[in-house]
């Protein structure tokens, strides 16, 4: 099971340093080098970002991207449902079909119940809270 796969993962680490550092606008170039990201790669989950609000982008000298809104209404599973779609720790599959058990396996009620906390407690980490836990 992978829980952040590598689009959220550098989606994150891009918003942590635009947000942690207050000079402005970010070049994908810039953030590129310092995250040692790939830019093509970076720039698209930039875009992604930028088309669904939560950073603004300019166009020229002195451009790049900003943070749209604060750090601390950027939560992380916002973020994982941009990029990885709705949060599922299990889809219940058996060899590629869905398991003729589904309504009555007690380790599917187990796992839902697991999934719910989880998420909850994923819920409740935000772009700033992860700034303010850094060393």
């Amino acid at each position: 099971m992978r829980l952040i796969n590598r689009n959220t993962d550098y989606a994150i680490k891009a918003l942590l340093h635009i947000a942690g550092n207050s000079s402005g606008r970010f070049p994908v170039s810039e953030l590129s080098d310092v995250l040692k990201i790939p830019h093509p790669f970076l720039r698209k989950i930039l875009q992604v970002l930028q088309k669904e609000g939560i950073l603004l982008s300019s166009k020229g000298k002195g451009g790049g991207f900003a943070l749209a809104i604060p750090p601390k209404r950027i939560y992380l599973t916002d973020v994982m449902k941009i990029f990885q779609g709705s949060l599922e720790l299990d889809h219940c599959l058996y060899r590629k079909e869905l398991c003729p058990d589904i309504k009555t396996c007690p380790l599917r009620r187990k796992i839902l119940s697991l999934e719910k906390r989880f998420v909850q407690e994923l819920a409740s980490i935000t772009i700033q809270s992860l700034l303010d836990d850094k060393p």
